[in-house]
């Protein structure tokens, strides 16, 4: 009987590890597409390979709290809101930053961003437009009904001096930035960016990337 039983375990044995890796098989396969785009992105460099846009190191630029508060409201965000920009998490954020008053540029920027969201076709509700204040100044109303389902947010420009990267040349507001779904500043675009040009790097991140 001890011999039937013992033979019985030793049969089922081989059953139970291919099961296990199955399951191992089938994990991997469902993750391997977001660990390649993020190898793809953060790791590996390529030589061969053009962006338009200077691909930053997260781990350099770590989100601060900006103090952060939606247009229109009158108290600081709970520790639970942090920095504001966590609200959109899980999407990718293409950041403006400007005064009130958003002079030329700050509108070309503004329309760059809507459009290259919009020739995103189906991809497009991946993507939010945020435009970061530097100023309590009020916002022309007819802007806002311009760029409607954008989201304003106040925030402490000392703050995003310190965190967002800029050249030599230029400050914080004249670049568009890209945050990636996982809350990671991983893009800078030029001053005076051609949105043909963003166009193409925006396409191919969404393309790669299984998050988002």
């Amino acid at each position: 009987m001890q011999q039937t039983v013992n033979a019985t375990h030793s049969t089922n044995m081989p059953d139970r590890v291919k099961g296990r890796w199955r399951l191992f098989l089938i994990i991997a396969i469902c993750a391997a597409p977001m660990i390649a785009s993020y190898i793809s992105y953060y790791i590996i460099k390529p030589t061969g390979r053009t962006n338009y846009g200077t691909i930053l190191d997260p781990r350099a630029y770590p989100t601060p709290d900006l103090k952060a508060k939606l247009l229109g409201e009158n108290t600081t965000p709970t520790t639970l809101q942090k920095t504001g920009l966590e609200a959109y998490r899980g999407k990718w954020i293409m950041l403006s930053i400007d005064s009130a008053a958003c002079a030329d540029a700050c509108q070309k920027k503004l329309i760059d961003v809507r459009q290259l969201r919009l020739t995103q076709g189906k991809d497009m509700d991946r993507i939010e437009r945020v435009w970061l204040l530097t100023d309590e100044q009020p916002i022309a109303t007819t802007l806002l009904r311009e760029h409607d389902g954008m989201h304003v947010l106040h925030v402490d420009e000392k703050a995003l001096k310190a965190w967002l990267p800029v050249t030599g040349e230029t400050q914080i507001t004249d670049h568009i930035y890209l945050i990636d779904p996982l809350g990671n500043l991983m893009m800078r675009f030029p001053k005076d960016a051609n949105p043909n040009l963003i166009k193409k790097d925006l396409t191919k991140l969404l393309r790669a990337s299984a998050i988002g």
